[in-house]
């Protein structure tokens, strides 16, 4: 018997020491038809492609349709709706965040050994400093608060209308302001410090990285919004359109930097016992909308929608972990299983985790299994817009007042001439081979009435999304009694939404009282 114990004590131990880094990278903005493994003819990502092939690419993955509701989603593994971050974003000097009493990812990783560093985008408050990243589990962060800024001089505007002319410098190293880096690509500056986080890791403990890039996040609104060094948009003299060219150096920018994070983890002897997540936070801003030029197509809607453009995220796992790997996931995953995921991949009991909302996907992903423990999306409920939308299992519902002003498909920019070249020249990462092959979403043939069958503010819309992805089609007339029934399933969700967390705007967060800086300005 003792014997048998001591064997159990050194398996455990090993796997201690075993426990995987954990590299979680954020895109910002990213739109499901700006990476090639799904399909764009225009820009080129041969680097993360090269995880996608060789991983998993997670093809009916869903995200929030915004920023901070995502990003809390990710944190604590629970839906808006039960954190108060259902309505809208964080905007300049709101004085609301993620509450102190939701336990995050980095906390959660600390009980199993694990030392956590974010570098890039917070977005989930900072009015008062125990909102901040360090106060929350991380140990080191560089990066910046707010929601966006300039790629260059990382000053952020305030991006509401009444503090408009609100600006100041946010960037940070840890808790201190940084006004060294002006002049330097953000892009650049964060894949640095991520590839010196890698390098300079004791190996004895493992790493959790969340990298939440700006790219390709617009910058300030009212200066020039898509921005990129030179080099990257001259990659792309067959796109006409100047904001599609350089918001495609910056997709390009951002997939060197995924190709360098991989080559840091690959010189340090750390990639074999990695895992690499790459998600976005939600659909790209389509047809000028924020000030972007990102692309959803085929997909209906964009970014801040509820349609499939909006809240159909771009992800992906890369793991020599993976017991199953180089296959596309058809299995519903949603952005709050991620916590409980990888708590799991990490040695942990999400058993143990309380209130989540999220389920534990490691050994669906790992084994490539049929049976998803998932049966329903959560999409959004918004009590102030008064919005709402839902999956289960194949049929998907939205109801109430539904923007109708971006619910259209909105095509890719023309090209000048063929990227097949510009591909094929940029396929190996690590010294793995890509094959070129995609995941296009088939959307079959569009109705004539396919932008005028659905008005959610009348009716709830039902669309069938397997067959349907590009919601062409609403079947609610023909299907009363499934419409009551998804209806009611938003209904049992609404029964434990708290209120919405959002905040008058407090001008005393203005920078301009605090050296033309964004601070926590409440003791």
């Amino acid at each position: 018997m003792f014997y048998k114990v001591v064997i159990l004590l050194l398996y455990q131990s090993l796997l201690t020491l075993a426990a995987p880094n954990i590299i979680f990278i954020v895109a910002d903005d990213l739109g499901w038809d700006d990476v090639s493994f799904h399909g764009s003819e225009q820009i080129p990502t041969p680097n993360i492609d090269a995880l996608a092939t060789n991983g998993i690419i997670l093809n009916n993955y869903y995200v929030s349709p915004i920023c901070t509701p995502t990003r809390s989603a990710i944190m604590t593994g629970r839906h808006p709706i039960h954190t108060g971050m259902q309505h809208s974003v964080i905007v300049g000097d709101q004085p609301y965040g993620l509450p102190l009493n939701e336990s995050i990812m980095p906390q959660f990783f600390s009980t199993l050994g694990y030392e956590s560093h974010i570098v890039g985008k917070w977005h989930l408050g900072f009015f008062a400093q125990e909102y901040t990243p360090l106060f929350r589990g991380f140990q080191t962060h560089l990066g910046y608060w707010l929601g966006a800024e300039d790629y260059f001089d990382h000053t952020a505007e305030a991006e509401t209308v009444p503090y408009k002319n609100q600006y100041g410098l946010d960037f940070r190293d840890n808790m201190t302001v940084l006004s060294t880096e002006n002049g330097t690509y953000s892009t650049e500056l964060f894949t640095k410090q991520a590839v010196t986080i890698i390098q300079n890791q004791d190996h004895s403990k493992p790493l959790f990285l969340y990298l939440p890039y700006q790219a390709v996040h617009s910058g300030n609104l009212d200066e020039e919004p898509l921005q990129a060094p030179l080099e990257y948009i001259d990659r792309f003299p067959h796109i006409q359109n100047k904001n599609r060219r350089t918001f495609a150096g910056m997709v390009s920018a951002l997939d060197d930097a995924v190709g360098a994070i991989v080559d840091a983890l690959s010189e340090e002897g750390m990639l074999s016992n990695s895992i690499i997540v790459f998600t976005t936070d939600n659909g790209g801003p389509s047809n000028g909308f924020d000030g972007n030029a990102a692309s959803n197509y085929p997909l209906r809607g964009l970014k801040a929608t509820l349609w499939e453009g909006g809240v159909r995220g771009n992800g992906l796992i890369y793991s020599p972990l993976l017991q199953t790997q180089r296959y596309v996931s058809q299995q519903m995953m949603h952005v709050t299983d991620w916590l409980p995921t990888l708590f799991r991949a990490a040695g942990g009991d999400p058993n143990g985790l309380r209130n989540m909302d999220g389920f534990d996907m490691w050994d669906m992903l790992s084994y490539n299994d049929d049976h998803s423990p998932r049966t329903d999306i959560l999409h959004n409920i918004d009590p102030i817009e008064q919005k709402a939308a839902i999956r289960v299992n194949d049929y998907k519902l939205l109801t109430g007042n539904i923007d109708m002003r971006y619910d259209g498909w909105y095509p890719p920019y023309q090209l000048e001439e063929d990227t097949e070249k510009i591909y094929n020249d940029r396929q190996n990462v690590v010294n793995m081979k890509v094959p070129h092959t995609t995941v296009k979403v088939q959307c079959g043939q569009k109705p004539a009435n396919a932008s005028t069958n659905c008005d959610p503010k009348v009716y709830p819309c039902l669309y069938h999304i397997p067959s349907d992805p590009c919601e062409y089609n609403n079947i609610a007339a023909s299907n009363h009694d499934l419409v009551l029934e998804l209806l009611q399933r938003l209904q049992d969700y609404s029964k434990g939404m708290v209120p919405p967390g959002n905040k008058p705007f407090d001008p005393k967060g203005d920078p301009k009282y605090h050296n033309n800086t964004w601070v926590p300005w409440v003791k």
